[in-house]
């Protein structure tokens, strides 16, 4: 009986998960496939899904554009030290915050979480004026390191922190472990799951910025992918087929990267302790 009443119960599930799936998954599959259409097509209306003729030429001609392979990998390379630093600074920090005791902690928290209360947009101005006046416009150290330390990271860590029992850490500090191997040997290697979903978060943060890029990269060098995507019209004028095609290799690394680690990232949401 209670089988049956638990039939429609799935059934409704899984056709609103259906609809949740094509709501998400739709506008990534018309820009994919917007990328084999001609120059007249990706805006025709009334509007038209699949291209009338399927054509490569939109794909091979960006792939061709030194501009954008530059651009993929200076983002892609940049993206990588800004997570792997990322993850070194915030863990480091989310530890002294979890375990430690020192002088003034408390003030020293709210000094480091409060930013994650405070709108991007707000410190934009003072934060370009900052750089400017270190001298730090038009390299990649601009990208990098104002935003390495994360308020956000940091509380999701220390909690994480917070869960793994102390009893672990004393037995460590009584066989002489410093805090430094207690850090290295024992925190770290349980950390896999939680490090996922803040390396993935600090990757895609990185890739998808497009208003400081803006506002301290004017090297052509230097340029970031989504600074080529967004100045590709008043450079390239109406050629929607190319840009589709170009937005979709720019999110195909992003894609790759959650689906690989998808199984990290629910389980490293789910803070736990050591089993």
């Amino acid at each position: 009986m209670n089988h049956t009443r638990s039939v429609p119960t799935r059934v409704v599930s899984a056709v609103l998960a259906l609809l949740i799936a094509v709501a998400a998954l739709f506008p990534l599959a018309w820009m994919a496939i917007s990328g084999f259409k001609g120059k007249t097509e990706v805006l025709r209306s009334p509007f038209q899904f699949f291209p009338d003729v399927w054509q490569l030429q939109n794909y091979t001609d960006i792939l061709h554009d030194p501009a954008f392979v530059r651009a993929m990998t200076i983002t892609f390379l940049g993206a990588l030290v800004f997570t792997v630093l990322s993850l070194a600074v915030n863990s480091c920090a989310a530890y002294a915050f979890a375990r430690l005791d020192f002088g003034l902690k408390g003030l020293w928290w709210v000094f480091c979480i409060m930013p994650m209360f405070v709108p991007m947009t707000a410190i934009l101005l003072t934060s370009f004026v900052v750089v400017t006046k270190l001298g730090m416009l038009d390299t990649l150290a601009v990208l990098i390191i104002p935003g390495l330390a994360s308020s956000a990271q940091m509380f999701f860590l220390g909690q994480f922190y917070l869960n793994i029992p102390l009893a672990v850490e004393e037995a460590a500090l009584i066989d002489g472990a410093s805090r430094w191997q207690i850090f290295v040997r024992i925190f770290l290697p349980q950390s896999q799951g939680p490090f996922v979903v803040v390396g993935i978060g600090s990757f895609l943060a990185y890739w998808n910025a497009y208003v400081w890029p803006i506002l301290v990269i004017q090297n052509p060098d230097l340029t970031q992918i989504m600074q080529y995507l967004g100045s590709f019209r008043s450079d390239r004028g109406n050629e929607w087929g190319l840009l589709m095609a170009g937005s979709t290799l720019a999110a195909l690394p992003t894609v790759v990267l959650v689906l690989i680690f998808q199984r990290y990232i629910v389980n490293g949401v789910r803070i736990s302790g050591m089993k």
